[in-house]
């Protein structure tokens, strides 16, 4: 029975329920995107949000990546698998508040957004914090091999998420948005780029 735990199949089943929720993730993000496209004029968009959609974007498919790694977790049991599939929801959860049905109780995205930032932000400080353990799953001599820069990362973007919940400065959501997106790109392209062979 242990052995089943490390055969590839395993590793296949999982990565395929976690791909079902991550499907689910993207299409709420892909909708509110076209939605912007079918229907220009209908709701003011707010360019701290769609910035944010895009930034979730990158996020998942980040993340649907480097789960590749999954296969380096020594053994699968139902509270890893459990975690893995919680991991997948607080994505779906975090795109579903940037996609909600309407908008038209708060004007535009911009009153939306500032509205519900709260939720927001807190869940996405949870999904660094998630991040931290989801690596270290994959074992300790790969959480190592990131280097300094990947905790610290997480734990900055979990302190500036805080205070993204707590603050409706404009400039501020702006900032965070536009450095948190160039930073991530950078982070992908430096680190993750090649899949190991």
């Amino acid at each position: 029975m242990e052995g089943a735990a490390h055969s590839p199949e395993v590793y296949v089943y999982i990565r395929t329920v976690m791909s079902m929720v991550i499907g689910l993730s993207l299409a709420q993000l892909l909708t509110r995107l076209a939605g912007f496209v079918q229907s220009p004029g209908k709701n003011r968009i707010y360019l701290v949000h769609i910035g944010w959609v895009l930034s979730m974007f990158l996020f998942i498919i980040h993340f649907w990546w480097w789960e590749y790694r999954l296969q380096s977790v020594a053994q699968i049991n139902f509270g890893v698998y459990l975690f893995l599939i919680c991991f997948c929801c607080l994505f779906y959860f975090l795109c579903v508040l940037l996609n909600p049905p309407t908008v038209d109780d708060y004007g535009g995205f911009e009153e939306y957004f500032i509205s519900r930032r709260g939720w927001f932000f807190s869940l996405l400080a949870v999904a660094y914090a998630v991040d931290l353990i989801d690596t270290r799953l994959k074992g300790e001599v790969y959480f190592h091999s990131l280097g300094w820069e990947y905790p610290t990362r997480n734990v900055v973007y979990i302190v500036l998420c805080i205070v993204a919940a707590i603050t409706a400065n404009r400039r501020f959501h702006a900032a965070f948005v536009i450095l948190g997106l160039l930073y991530q790109i950078t982070w992908i392209f430096r680190l993750y780029d090649v899949l190991p062979g």
